[in-house]
C-alpha cells in the first residue's frame, strides 16, 4: 500500500502519513504502527483541515 504525507510536510521526517486507500494514518517516525481510520471520519478530517 502507497503511503503520503503532506506536501506542507516540507523535508524533515517528522509528519503523518496517510494510506492511499484513506483508511489509516501513521506517524513517518514509526511506520509500523498503525491506526485505522473509516472513510467517513477522514473525509470529516480533510474537510475540517482543508476549512482552515
Amino acid at each position: 500500500m502507497t503511503w503520503r504525507k503532506s506536501s506542507r510536510s516540507g523535508s524533515g521526517g517528522d509528519c503523518v502519513e496517510v494510506r492511499g486507500d484513506l483508511q489509516a494514518l501513521r506517524d513517518s517516525k514509526s511506520p509500523t504502527t498503525v491506526m485505522p481510520v473509516g472513510r467517513v471520519a477522514m473525509t470529516r478530517l480533510v474537510s475540517t483541515l482543508r476549512s482552515r
